[in-house]
This record gives C-alpha cells, structure tokens and sequence, in this order.
C-alpha cells in the first residue's frame, strides 16, 4: 500500500498508514459512498454538520454562482462583499437576542477564540481589565485553536504543549454550584466569561441537567460575568424544534459561537452573535483589532444563503425534532446489550451509545462499516449519533439495527 501524504486530524498516523484511510466518494441524502462504491448510512452527517443532507446541487450552484462574480474580498475597514453583508442582516434577525452583531470566522475554533478574545477586550474596555479568567467545564469541546484547547474540559487535549492560555480555569460540567465555587475562591472580579455547550458534543455527547442551563445563566448575570454560549453543534437547528438552543432555552447569551450548520458543511464558515451590550463600546470609538482573512467569505455566505433557504422551505427544525423523538425510541433499547453502559438521548437531534469498555470504541467505528453505517467514537468509548435533518424514521430504524448488529 502506497503512504498518502496526508495527515488526518486526531488520528494515530501508524495505523492510518498501516491499514489505509476509509476515502468517502460522494453523498446524497443520508447516504455516503466509498471509493469502491459500497453505500453507509451516516450516522453522523459528516462531524455534526451536514444539517440539510449531502448532494444539495443548489448549494454548490448558489456558490458558483457567487464565485462567478467574485470570489471573495475583506471585510475589514469598511469592505465587504455584498453578499456577506445580506448573510450578516438574514442572521441577526434569527439571534437569541435582539439587536445582536455577527462577525464572520472560517469555523467553531475561530468562533470561540474569537469569543474569548473579544470577552477579555471587552472588560478592558469598561474599565475592568482585571476581568480575564476565561471558565469552561470538564468533557467540554471548543475547537483547537489556542484558546478554545485550554478552555475545553479535555485534559488528553492539552497534552505536551505547556500552558496554553493563561487565566483558563474549569469548573464540573454538570452542577452549577461548581461554579458558584469557582466565583467565591477567586472573586467575581477576577472572571471575564464562562463558555457552556448547551449539548456537551465532542466530549461524548452528555445533555444539561434539568435546569442547569438557566441556572448557570442566572449566576453569570448576577455576578456580570459574560456567558457564551458555545452552539457550534446545537445551532441552526440541531437543537430541534428552534433554530438555536439559546431561543430554546432563552439563554440570552452575551455571546453564542457557531460554525457547522450554518453552511452545513458545505463551505467552511463560522459565526459569532454578539449582543448589543457587548458591542457597544466598540462601536461607540474604539477599535478592535481582530479578524480573519477569509472571515465572511462571499462564496461561503453564498452557501450560507442557500443552506438557510432549504432549512426554512423545507421545515427541517421540525424534522430536527422528529428526530430527537425518533433517536430517542429507537436507540434506548440498546442500552440492555450489555456491551453498552448507557444511552444519552432525547434532546434535539444527537444521541450517543456509550460503551462498557472504551477501548472497544475505535475498533466498533470499523466494525460498523460492516454493517453499513458510518460511525465515529466521541468522549471516552461513546459512539457519536448526529444525523443529517433529512434521516428518515425508518433510515433511523436502520441505523439502531445496524449498531445492534455490529454490537454482536
């Protein structure tokens, strides 16, 4: 076998070479192939972001469309493409909060380094530049960048780099009072922002406690520490039934990070919600030096366009929330095998099979592929569900009976 050049993303590069890459072709609907032609239900809409479902030719249409007259031009100083500026107006009439500002990344890293970056400036800005520490919880995910790596509640993650970020603290993913604790030991005084998934994605898929996120909610208000909401997963509909589980929720965050579903995954694109309150003083005077090259791509707003376009037409938050029941009855029976410990579903259109030995996980990710689904290991031995809005009951029904049948 010939080595690719390639070096995957979180991947042991030894087996890679040794046992070959698994080469996706094409995808249509819920389906992918590989490049021998051999069909898989994906299970998890390419890594939680194919929403509208693979092969919408109106997607790529509305992109070349765009490229046709201009691939892309900055929108810092007072540029933007005209496009990215309609995206922009389209999305701030969808936020949680009223009278939001977007600012354009090129995915969920960028967001939330572009979140925790902008929470710190914003302190300095009212004249508590004191206010650093950035507070994120155990198993939490928020990308790979600097910031997003030492927020996130993956210790594995942090491994042989040194600190990343100074003023990072984490606080137990499931309990508010961890964080009141947090506040009381180093003062409210000291903390710029708390980050929270709504729905723990990455870090195995585990869902809020009842109450919990409107309790962790209350406590940033009442201490005036900013609470981000990290929504890279959950937002533009994977939540079910809302196009964000900060309307869902009314979390009313100060800021909210999202990327995957916004093009579903169609062109790389991120996006931040900033609310008024956070905007304010920059735009009453003061600069901030941040942006990215390819933020707000005019082909990428394009996708963006059209992908929101087919969420609306075709009501596909409400599919989002057929799912959420349908994932939730058809996958809780294999919480009896007992392979599995248990199954976390039951909030929008996730789910996860958490197995009893997680050295099993990787190993199951291939002996799934024979059985025509393909799947993906999250957390420590859990098997990420997250289909695409388009999955149907009985495409569901397929997927649990093939888990069933890898499971043995």
């Amino acid at each position: 076998m010939m080595a690719s050049a390639l070096w995957h993303g979180f991947a042991d590069m030894g087996a890679v070479e040794k046992n070959g890459a698994f080469v996706v072709s094409r995808g249509e609907g819920a389906y992918i192939w590989d490049r021998e032609g051999t069909r898989y239900l994906d299970a998890t809409a390419g890594l939680w972001f194919t929403n509208v479902g693979h092969g919408r030719t109106e997607i790529a249409d509305a992109v070349a469309a765009q490229l046709s007259k201009i691939a892309h031009f900055s929108n810092f100083g007072d540029f933007v493409p005209e496009t990215t500026q309609v995206l922009a107006e389209r999305l701030a009439a969808i936020a949680p909060v009223a009278g939001s500002k977007i600012f354009f990344t090129s995915g969920g890293s960028d967001s939330v380094d572009t979140a925790a970056k902008l929470a710190r400036r914003y302190w300095h800005e009212v004249g508590q530049p004191e206010k650093a520490i950035i507070v994120g919880r155990q198993k939490a995910y928020h990308g790979m960048h600097v910031a997003g790596t030492a927020l996130a509640g993956i210790p594995v993650n942090r491994e042989g780099y040194g600190e990343l970020m100074a003023d990072a603290a984490t606080v137990g993913w499931d309990d508010a009072k961890s964080l009141l604790e947090l506040i009381e030991r180093v003062g409210a005084n000291k903390i710029a922002a708390f980050f929270a998934e709504p729905i723990i994605g990455a870090g195995g898929v585990y869902l809020p406690p009842e109450g919990y996120l409107a309790e962790v909610r209350d406590i940033c208000r009442e201490h005036d520490i900013l609470f981000v909401v990290d929504e890279v997963v959950t937002g533009f509909g994977r939540i079910g039934g809302e196009w964000f589980a900060s309307t869902r929720f009314d979390l009313q965050p100060d800021m909210m990070t999202t990327a995957k579903g916004l093009t579903s995954g169609y062109v790389p694109m991120g996006a931040v919600f900033i609310a008024p309150r956070v905007a304010e003083p920059f735009y009453a005077g003061s600069w901030w030096r941040h942006g990215y090259t390819y933020g707000g791509h005019a082909g990428a707003a394009a996708a963006a366009m059209a992908n929101l376009d087919i969420l609306e037409r075709e009501n596909l938050l409400a599919e989002s929330k057929r799912l959420e029941a349908s994932l939730h009855t058809h996958l809780q029976p294999l919480a009896e095998h007992p392979r599995v410990a248990e199954v976390r579903s039951g909030l929008g259109a996730v789910a996860a099979v958490q197995l009893v030995d997680p050295a099993e996980a990787l190993p199951f990710v291939k002996t799934l592929r024979e059985h025509g689904i393909s799947g993906r290991a999250a957390g420590q031995g859990a098997m990420q569900i997250s289909p695409t809005f388009v999955m149907t009951d009985d495409q569901v029904a397929e997927m649990a009976a093939g888990i069933l049948a890898a499971l043995g």
